[in-house]
């Protein structure tokens, strides 16, 4: 398989949004939109007439580049519509332009020399009593103890409420990171890829959370609660 590097400028961003899109292991992490703001100027990997694409974030340091997994993406790796076997990944990897790096291959680039990180996934194809009978007796508890809060979630909340509440909660939230995540939470909303929730009490904001759409999941990320959001949980 032929493997090309390729600087930000020479990638086709209609051939590699397809790809992500039509991928078994589609994550939106990787849509260039979500990439162009975690990982600006980020490079990439790929096959003939990108089959298998990889992207590559970049940084530099005393104009050196090395590789790190950006901040708000939690898996990237190797992305096609067909099979990643050990070879696939294997081949990506040698291809990589630094030896100095430090990323998170997604849940289907497997390669016996790399270390399995737990990532917990609850599967939704069930209802939600079987779902919850398998819960701690913990969880269970603070369930029971929220819904006795009597605590209303909204969805669609409004962008600066989330952020001015994540701001407050967050004391270590300040720029670049605010910039960084005002840019995805703005551009994830715009591509139907982000719905921000909140919890309130009393029609008090006491936690909110984004929820990350990919096509056969959801994820949770940046979530927030003040000292009475904790108290209700």
């Amino acid at each position: 398989m032929q493997i090309k590097h390729l600087q930000n400028k020479s990638i086709d961003y209609i051939l590699w949004d397809k790809c992500i899109s039509e991928s078994i292991n589609q994550l939106t992490y990787a849509f260039s939109w979500y990439l162009d703001i975690v990982s600006p100027n980020w490079e990439a990997l790929v096959s003939e007439n990108y089959e298998y694409i990889m992207p590559i974030p970049i940084k530099r340091k005393l104009r050196v580049p090395y590789i790190v997994q950006p901040s708000l993406a939690q898996q990237l790796g190797i992305f096609s519509k067909t099979n990643i076997d050990e070879k696939i990944t294997t081949d990506f990897i040698k291809q990589l332009p630094s030896l100095s790096y430090e990323l998170n291959l997604n849940y289907q680039n497997f390669h016996s020399d790399g270390i399995s990180i737990p990532n917990y996934i609850l599967e939704l194809n069930r209802n939600y009593n079987e779902i919850s009978s398998y819960y701690s007796k913990n969880t269970q508890r603070n369930l029971e103890k929220s819904i006795n809060s009597n605590l209303l979630v909204k969805s669609d909340i409004a962008l600066q409420d989330f952020l001015s509440f994540y701001k407050e909660v967050n004391k270590d939230f300040i720029f670049p990171q605010q910039n960084l995540i005002n840019q995805l939470l703005e551009k994830g909303i715009s591509q139907g890829a982000m719905t921000l929730y909140g919890i309130y009490k009393d029609e008090v904001l006491i936690a909110a959370f984004c929820a990350l759409y990919s096509s056969n999941r959801i994820t949770y990320i940046l979530p927030a609660s003040n000292k009475e959001g904790k108290s209700c949980s």
